[in-house]
C-alpha cells in the first residue's frame, strides 16, 4: 500500500516533497498536464481519485450547504429586525446590538472546547449533533415573545454554531493534503459568502409570500424556513460524515482499502493521530511560537479587512441639503449596488484557493502578503479620496476594496499543515484563531468601525491600514519561524545520524574484538 518507513517531516520542512517519494498505488503524483491544474485529482491513481470523489461529495457538499445556512441565519436576524421584529418585540433601544453581543459570547465559549472533542469523538456524531441544537433553537427563535426570550436563544445558536467552522477545518485538515486543501477550504468558505447574498432575497420572498400566513408574521416564518432546511441536513451528516483517518474506524461508504490509503496519505505529509494530554505536551505547546503567532496571523486578517461602507455612502447622497445636487440613489440601488463587492470577492477568492493548491504547490503564504498589500491600498484609498469628488471611481474602489480579503481559509490550511505532527495542538490552534478573532470583532468596531463614523470612517480605514502592515510582520514572523524549525531538524537529522555510525562503529569494533579473543582462545587449547 505504500511505504510505511516514511518519516513524515513537519510541513515547514518539506511535507509535500515526501509524496514523490510514495510508491505508484499510493503517491499523490506531480503535477504533469493541465488537467491538474483544473482539479487536482484528474491525474491521481484511479484508487485516489475515487476516494476524493466521495470526500467530496459528502464533506464538501455537507460542509457548504452548512456553512450557508450558518451566515443566512446571521444576516437573517438583521433583516427580520427591519421586516417587522423590531415593533412586535419592543426592541426599539439597543436590544438589536445586544442580542448580537449574546449571540457572540455563546460563539466563542464553544468554540475550543467542540474542537478539542472532535480529537476523542468522531466529527460524524459531534458535529450533526451542534447540528440538530443549531436547528431547534433557530426554530424556536420563530415563537419568541420577547426580546429576553431572544437573547436566551441567540445565546443557544451561537453556543451550537460554534463548533461548526473550526470543526470542519479540522476535518478537512485530516483529509486532504496540501495539494487538495486550500481551495476546498475556500470552497467552504465563500458557501457562507454567498449565503450572505442570499439573506436579502429570502427576507423579501418571505415578507412577500408567507407574511400573514397562519397567523404569523413573514419575520417569523425566516426562522422557520432554517429550522425545516437544517435538520435533514443533520440527519444526513450521521449517515454520511466519515470517521477521521487515524481513528481506525471505517465509515461505511469507505472500504478497509480506502481507509488505509487515506492513513498513509496523511502519515506522507506528517498528520499525526490522538495522543494523550500530559504535563510535557501542554509544556511544549504553550511555549512554542505557533501557539501565540499562528492563532494571531488568524485574528489580525479577521479584522483587518475595511467593513462594507457603499450602503452607507450611497445613502449619504439623499441627505437634505444634498451632497451633490441632482444625484440620488433609490432603496433598491442602496441595498443592490454593494453586492457587486461579493460578486467580484467570490471570484477572487476561488482562484485564490486555486491557485495556491495548483501553480503554488500549496504554499500559503504569498497570498497572505498579496492579500495584505492590495488591502492596504484599497483602504488607504478610502481613506484619503474625497467623498464626492469622483463618484464613478469611488464605486469602482468600493467594489474592489475586498478582493485582498480570500486569505482567510488558506490561513485556517496553513495551520492545519504546521501543526500536522500533533493533532491536539492543531485542533486547538484552528480553533484559538476563530475564535479570538470573534472576541476582537466583538469589541473592536464599537472603537474603530461606529455607524455615526460613516461614511467618512477615517478611524476604520486607519484601523485596517495598521492591521495590514501588522499582519505583514506576522507572516514573515511565522516564515523566520518555520526556517528556524527546518533548521533545527536538519540539525538534528545531523546529530542522530552520527549518533548512529558512531554506534555501528562500535557495534563492530566490539564483534572484532570479541571475534580476537575467541582466536586465542581456540590457539591456546
Amino acid at each position: 500500500m505504500g511505504r510505511p518507513d516514511i518519516v513524515a517531516q513537519p510541513y515547514g520542512v518539506d511535507a509535500e516533497s515526501a509524496f514523490d517519494q510514495v510508491s505508484e498505488e499510493t503517491r499523490v503524483q506531480p503535477q504533469r498536464s493541465w488537467k491538474t491544474y483544473v482539479w487536482d485529482t484528474w491525474d491521481l491513481p484511479k484508487e485516489q481519485r475515487w476516494l476524493l470523489f466521495k470526500v467530496d461529495a459528502y464533506v464538501l457538499t455537507f460542509a457548504s450547504l452548512g456553512y450557508f445556512l450558518k451566515n443566512l441565519d446571521q444576516y437573517n436576524v438583521n433583516n427580520a429586525f427591519l421586516s417587522g421584529m423590531e415593533e412586535d418585540l419592543e426592541m426599539y433601544g439597543n436590544q438589536l446590538v445586544t442580542a448580537t453581543s449574546i449571540w457572540t459570547v455563546g460563539y466563542v465559549i464553544g468554540q475550543i472546547p467542540s474542537n478539542l472533542l472532535l480529537t476523542r469523538v468522531s466529527p460524524r456524531w459531534v458535529i450533526p449533533t451542534l447540528e440538530i441544537g443549531w436547528g431547534v433553537a433557530t426554530f424556536a427563535l420563530s415563537g419568541v415573545k420577547n426580546y429576553k426570550a431572544l437573547y436566551a436563544l441567540r445565546f443557544l445558536v451561537g453556543l451550537f454554531e460554534s463548533g461548526f467552522y473550526p470543526g470542519i477545518h479540522y476535518l478537512l485538515g485530516s483529509w486532504y493534503t496540501p495539494r487538495e486543501l486550500g481551495k476546498r477550504a475556500m470552497i467552504f468558505w465563500l458557501a457562507g459568502s454567498i449565503g450572505q447574498m442570499f439573506s436579502g432575497f429570502l427576507q423579501a420572498a418571505a415578507y412577500t409570500h408567507l407574511n400573514g400566513v397562519h397567523g404569523r408574521a413573514g419575520w417569523r416564518w425566516l426562522f422557520i424556513v432554517d429550522g425545516i432546511i437544517t435538520l435533514p441536513l443533520a440527519l444526513l451528516g450521521y449517515c454520511f460524515l466519515p470517521n477521521l483517518p487515524h481513528d481506525g474506524k471505517r465509515t461505511w461508504w469507505i472500504t478497509e482499502e480506502e481507509r488505509q490509503l487515506s492513513v498513509t496519505r496523511m502519515k506522507v505529509v506528517g498528520r499525526a493521530g490522538r495522543e494523550s494530554w500530559t504535563k510535557a505536551k501542554i509544556r511544549r505547546l504553550v511555549t512554542s511560537w505557533h501557539f501565540y503567532l499562528l492563532p494571531l496571523l488568524y485574528v489580525v486578517w479577521n479584522n483587518g479587512g475595511p467593513q462594507q461602507g457603499m450602503g452607507f455612502w450611497l445613502k449619504s447622497f439623499n441627505k437634505k441639503p444634498a451632497p451633490v445636487p441632482g444625484t440620488h440613489f433609490s432603496v433598491p440601488d442602496i441595498n443592490n449596488l454593494p453586492l457587486i463587492t461579493n460578486a467580484i470577492f467570490v471570484g477572487m477568492a476561488f482562484l485564490w484557493g486555486w491557485a495556491s493548491d495548483g501553480p503554488c504547490r500549496g504554499a500559503r503564504w504569498p497570498f497572505i502578503y498579496a492579500g495584505a498589500v492590495i488591502t492596504l491600498i484599497f483602504s488607504i484609498a478610502l481613506r484619503q479620496m474625497p467623498l464626492y469628488g469622483d463618484i464613478h471611481g469611488r464605486k469602482v474602489v468600493y467594489w474592489l476594496a475586498n478582493i485582498g480579503g480570500g486569505a482567510g481559509p488558506l490561513i485556517l490550511s496553513w495551520i492545519n499543515e504546521i501543526c500536522s505532527d500533533d493533532t491536539e495542538k492543531r485542533a486547538l490552534l484552528v480553533a484559538m484563531g476563530n475564535d479570538l478573532a470573534y472576541v476582537v470583532q466583538a469589541v473592536a468596531p464599537n472603537f474603530v468601525w461606529k455607524t455615526t463614523d460613516f461614511p467618512r470612517a477615517r478611524k476604520g480605514y486607519t484601523w485596517s491600514i495598521v492591521l495590514e502592515v501588522l499582519l505583514i510582520f506576522v507572516t514573515a514572523a511565522i516564515q523566520i519561524g518555520l526556517w528556524l524549525d527546518r533548521k533545527k531538524a536538519a540539525k538534528n537529522r545531523v546529530e542522530n545520524e552520527a549518533v548512529e555510525a558512531e554506534s555501528s562503529t562500535d557495534e563492530f569494533q566490539s564483534h572484532g574484538a570479541n571475534k580476537t579473543a575467541r582466536g586465542d582462545e581456540i590457539s591456546l587449547a
